[in-house]
């Protein structure tokens, strides 16, 4: 499997991106599970074990600002037929560098969970597990794309409002194994955004990710 999401991921957590010129760069999958589109400033990055030619042809046939065009639906809608799979949305993509010691947050590992939103990360990431506060919520960690740790936090209706949300997004850069860990958010759920954003993760692009299946 190729390295080349990696390093891009890689750098792009150090703030250094692709050149903002426009262009699309088209390289293969990281693994079988994993496969879509990164779009940063000014350049799109397609992971995808499809031909690049007809990739970059079908992009210059899509009706759209060039700029705009790996993420335009006509585009997404073309490859997703193409590759026979499907996605939920396009991401907002944030990361947030690990921090030391133990969470202040107090939580407890789930040896079994079986909470939704553990059933949902268990197919897009491997190596899951998951932490469980108390005062209502869960967050969890696991290997998402080119093997990148990735959060997600689930906060119980009744706890809302309290800045709980914003401590389990902080926990998890106490718990991440890795230097970084990132975080997608719908750009819609601005409460997810600013929850995120107040935990110190840093957006860097827009993630379209195609599920197989």
């Amino acid at each position: 499997m190729s390295d080349e999401v990696a390093r891009i991921l890689a750098a792009a957590a150090r703030g250094c991106f692709p050149p903002a010129d426009g262009a699309v760069t088209v390289v293969p999958q990281p693994s079988p599970r994993d496969a879509g589109v990164l779009a940063f400033t000014a350049h799109s990055v397609v992971f995808t074990d499809e031909d690049p030619a007809w990739v970059l042809a079908r992009l210059a046939a899509t009706e759209s600002d060039a700029l705009a065009a790996a993420m335009n639906p006509a585009f997404l809608a073309a490859l997703l037929a193409r590759t026979g799979r499907h996605m939920n949305t396009i991401d907002l993509l944030t990361v947030a560098g690990a921090l030391p010691g133990p969470p202040e947050l107090a939580l407890r590992e789930l040896a079994d969970p079986d909470h939704p939103r553990v059933a949902r990360a268990v197919k897009f990431r491997d190596d899951v597990r998951v932490w469980a506060a108390d005062e209502g919520g869960v967050v969890v960690l696991g290997r998402g794309v080119a093997g990148r740790w990735e959060a997600a936090i689930e906060v119980d209706g009744a706890a809302r409002g309290r800045g709980l949300g914003r401590r389990l997004a902080l926990a998890a850069r106490h718990l991440t194994p890795g230097p970084v860990v990132w975080a997608q958010q719908s750009p819609g759920n601005a409460r997810s955004v600013r929850t995120f954003q107040a935990a110190g993760y840093r957006p860097v692009g827009s993630e379209a990710l195609f599920v197989a299946g």
